[in-house]
C-alpha cells in the first residue's frame, strides 16, 4: 500500500478482525504475562552479579508493565493501553542496549522490537520506531558512542548486529504490508459478499430477504413506542407482455428504470427492494396510510412518466399499488397481505393505481 494510505487503511483495518487473528490487546497482555518473569529473573541474576542499577529498572518495568495492564482491564481504552506498552518496552530496549547488560548480550533482545511494533501499531509508527531505533544503535555503535560510553562490543559483532537488524526490520516490513493487504482484500470480499447477500444483483435494491429483516426491525419499534409505519407493494403492470414483445432485456432495463425512480421519488430513510419478478417493495418510517399514498401516487406517476428507447420507440411501463399501514399488533403476513389485496383491486381497476388496504376507495 502506498504510504499516503497509510492512515486511511490502517483506520479501517482497525475496525475489521480476520477470524482466529489475535486481538492486539490480548497480544499485550500475555507479551506482558511472558515479561515479567523474565524481567525479575534477569533481575534477580543481575543483582547476583552485583549491578546496583539493572535490578531496579528491570523490577520497575515489571511492574509498570503489570499495571498497564491492569489499567486497560479497568478502563478498556486500546489506545492507552498500546502506547503505554510501546513506550515501556522501548525504554527497557534502549537500556538494554546502552547498559551493556549481561556483557552486551542484552541487546540481542532488540531483534523482538520488529515484529511487535509492526504487529500491535500502525504501519507509520512501525516504520518511524524502527527507523528511529536503527539510527540510535547505530550512533551507539559510532565513535560517538565510544566517546559518551565505555562499550563493550566489538567491531564485527556491530557490524553483524546492524546488519542482521536491518534485514530484519526490512522483512518485517514487507511481511506486515503483505499481511495488511490480505487483510484489506479480505475485508474488501466480506464487503461484497455482505452487500450481495442483501441486494438484487440487477436493480441494486435490497432483496427480499434484507426487506424482511428491515420489516421485523421496524415493526420491534413499532411494538416498543407506537410509531406508525407503512408499505407499498408495487407490480409492473402488464410485464409479460412487454417480455414477450421486446425481448427480456429490454424487461430488464425497464426494472432497472423502475428502480432508480423509486430511488429518485423515495426518502433516504424508505427501505426499497426488489420483492420478486417485477414486484417490488417499499418500506415506510414514520409514515401512515394517507402519506402513504401520496408517495405512491408521486412515485406511479413519476415512473409512467419515464420511458427507454427501444429502436429509437419510447417504451414506457406502469406500476399498481397497494397501500397498507401497520395496524395493532397484527403479523407482517397479515399487514403483506393487506398490501398484496389492494395491490390486486389495483389491478382488477384498470391498473397504474393506488389502493389503500381494506379500503375500497382508490388513491
Amino acid at each position: 500500500m502506498p504510504d499516503g494510505s497509510y492512515t486511511t487503511t490502517d483506520s479501517r483495518l482497525s475496525q475489521f478482525r480476520v477470524k482466529g487473528e489475535i486481538p492486539v490487546p490480548v497480544l499485550i497482555n500475555w507479551l506482558t504475562v511472558f515479561a515479567m518473569p523474565l524481567l525479575l529473573f534477569f533481575g534477580w541474576r543481575s543483582s547476583v552479579l552485583g549491578d546496583p542499577i539493572t535490578p531496579t529498572i528491570l523490577i520497575v518495568t515489571a511492574t509498570l508493565l503489570a499495571l498497564n495492564a491492569g489499567l486497560y482491564g479497568v478502563l478498556r481504552r486500546e489506545t492507552l493501553h498500546r502506547r503505554g506498552f510501546i513506550t515501556l518496552i522501548t525504554a527497557l530496549f534502549t537500556y538494554l542496549a546502552v547498559g551493556a547488560v549481561e556483557g552486551g548480550s542484552a541487546v540481542l533482545w532488540l531483534f523482538a522490537y520488529p515484529p511487535i511494533i509492526f504487529y500491535i501499531s500502525n504501519a507509520r509508527v512501525g516504520v518511524r520506531a524502527c527507523a528511529g531505533g536503527y539510527a540510535a544503535l547505530a550512533l551507539l555503535f559510532s565513535p560517538i558512542g565510544d566517546w559518551v560510553i565505555d562499550s563493550p562490543y566489538s567491531s564485527s559483532f556491530r557490524l553483524t548486529m546492524l546488519a542482521a537488524l536491518g534485514f530484519e526490520m526490512v522483512t518485517c516490513y514487507i511481511l506486515d504490508q503483505s499481511r495488511r493487504r490480505s487483510k484489506l482484500s479480505l475485508m474488501r470480499l466480506a464487503n461484497e459478499f455482505e452487500y450481495a447477500a442483501k441486494h438484487d444483483a440487477l436493480t441494486g435494491l435490497a432483496n427480499r430477504r434484507e426487506a424482511l429483516a428491515q420489516l421485523e426491525g421496524e415493526q420491534h419499534r413499532y411494538l416498543r413506542n407506537g410509531r406508525p409505519f407503512s408499505v407499498l407493494l408495487m407490480d409492473v403492470d402488464l410485464f409479460k407482455t412487454i417480455n414477450d414483445t421486446h425481448g427480456h432485456h429490454v424487461g430488464d432495463e425497464l426494472l432497472v428504470l423502475v428502480a432508480d425512480t423509486l430511488r429518485a421519488q423515495s426518502r433516504k430513510i424508505d427501505t426499497l427492494s426488489r420483492w420478486g419478478g417485477e414486484e417490488f417493495l417499499a418500506l415506510l418510517p414514520e409514515t401512515d396510510p394517507q402519506e402513504a399514498v401520496q408517495l405512491a401516487n408521486r412515485i406511479r406517476e413519476a415512473i409512467a412518466g419515464a420511458s427507454i428507447e427501444v429502436d429509437k420507440t419510447p417504451v414506457r411501463a406502469t406500476i399498481s399499488i397497494g397501500v397498507a399501514g401497520i395496524r395493532h399488533s397484527e403479523s407482517l403476513d397479515r399487514l403483506l397481505q393487506r398490501a398484496d389485496e389492494a395491490l390486486y383491486r389495483a389491478k382488477a381497476r384498470g391498473r397504474n393505481q393506488a389502493c389503500i388496504g381494506e379500503e375500497e376507495t382508490a388513491a
